[in-house]
């Protein structure tokens, strides 16, 4: 009698911990976490520098979540060749498909506060300051060839390091997935 109790106790709770399994591998599953990268409504990408993670969101849901790497300087990039990467709010300014790192997403920085920055260290002129607001305002491409840098991607190859000028890299395969479902004009958010 008490072998029998004890083993219905051991199978209750076997029973239970396979529930609890399987039920965070389906809550796992239904966030997207593991599968593809489901079709996007309202997409917005999230940053995160020291957990080297990307996270999809669609709304305010998070749907997929990536492994990438960052530039190998420390801090915000302040300018040209510091090899940070930026931090602030951007937006998908262009898609390139012929990008030399597999596939790529282009950043608009430096954005307008950016600009404002650089106008008031003295880093860039006038003229610059107000040719960076204007892009960005249209919701274009703002020049890449100031002192501030530019040529912010999200882009291929390889997630293992933190390697780039000041880009956030991906690996291949992933890089490939979230081309297909953004597009220009997806806000991206990029913290320390």
């Amino acid at each position: 009698m008490v072998v029998g109790r004890a083993m219905n106790w051991v199978i209750a709770v076997e029973t239970a911990a396979l529930f609890l399994v399987v039920g965070f591998w389906m809550l796992k599953r239904t966030n997207g976490q593991d599968g593809p990268l489901p079709p996007l409504h309202s997409p917005r990408l999230v940053v995160e520098k020291a957990a080297h993670r990307l996270t999809v969101y669609d709304g305010g849901r998070a749907v997929k979540t990536y492994r990438v790497a960052v530039g190998g300087g420390r801090g915000d990039k302040v300018r040209q060749g510091d090899r940070c990467t930026p931090e602030g709010r951007f937006r998908i300014c262009l898609k390139n498909p012929d990008s030399k790192y597999v596939l790529s997403l282009g950043l608009d920085y430096p954005n307008q506060e950016d600009a404002a920055r650089g106008l008031r260290d003295g880093l860039i002129t006038r003229g610059q300051h107000d040719a960076i607001v204007e892009a960005v305002r249209r919701g274009g491409q703002p020049p890449w060839d100031t002192p501030l840098g530019g040529e912010i991607m999200i882009h291929g190859c390889g997630a293992g390091r933190d390697w780039t000028q000041g880009c956030v890299a991906m690996e291949d395969d992933e890089i490939r997935e979230l081309y297909a479902a953004v597009e220009v004009g997806t806000p991206v958010e990029v913290f320390p």
